[in-house]
């Protein structure tokens, strides 16, 4: 199992979410609101704040959908523009369902 993170361009939300519920077997994602700047920073003239407004997706996936969904993100994610996000696969070591307390390192 891996977590999917991608931080991206708040007005791609919808399209990504509408791609990735496309998918079979897709498991679900969680979505965050967060700020953040990366190499390219941003020029204000007043009340200078580097940070900009992403979105954070989170998704824990099995392996054999893992690079669809990664794929996915990133295909629909681009624009060509400076900010477009990132996307990182980081590897699940276990994971724990709090109702049936089953543990697993693939819940899905």
């Amino acid at each position: 199992m891996k977590e999917i993170r991608a931080f991206i361009q708040p007005h791609k939300l919808s399209q990504i979410t509408m791609a990735l519920m496309e998918l079979p077997n897709f498991p679900g994602m969680t979505v965050i609101d967060c700020e953040g700047f990366g190499r390219e920073h941003t020029e204000h003239t007043q009340d200078y704040r580097p940070f900009l407004p992403k979105k954070r997706i989170e998704i824990f996936a099995p392996d054999n959908v893992v690079d669809i969904i990664f794929d996915t993100i990133m295909k629909i994610a681009h624009s060509g523009q400076h900010g477009d996000g990132k996307v990182y696969v980081l590897d699940v070591i276990k994971g724990g369902r709090v109702r049936t307390a089953e543990q697993s390192s693939d819940l899905g």
